[in-house]
């Protein structure tokens, strides 16, 4: 699992929260896996355990994930997945920006010009 921060991709906590939140839907994280500590991602992110526990609150608070005490935090297995077909697209899309120097921000505005 790689998370990477940005200076002008939202605060940390979005940042985290919204890469998670990724990884989960397109089945990168599968139902049952364990996310590393708080501790641990803050430590391997450079930033306050608050702000990792934040992300980890919200995707609790959407389902996503599951904390229990002493167990971790794990992916839900009933989080639901984007089809193959969806997540093939959003690769298309990547790859394309990337190959047109276009940074993710403005292939973001690209796809929801176009929906």
């Amino acid at each position: 699992m790689i998370i990477t921060l940005s200076p002008t991709g939202g605060t940390p906590a979005e940042q985290v929260h919204g890469q998670l939140r990724g990884l989960i839907a397109t089945g990168a994280l599968a139902g049952g896996e364990r996310l590393p500590s708080v501790r641990q991602l803050a430590s391997d992110l450079g930033i306050a355990t608050g702000t990792v526990a934040k992300a980890y609150r919200q995707l609790e608070e959407e389902g996503l994930v599951v904390s229990r005490v002493g167990a971790g935090t794990r992916v839900s297995r009933t989080a639901s997945t984007v089809s193959q077909a969806v997540v093939d697209a959003a690769r298309a899309l990547a790859s394309a920006a990337r190959r047109d120097n276009m940074s993710a921000e403005d292939a973001e505005r690209v796809l929801r010009a176009v929906w």
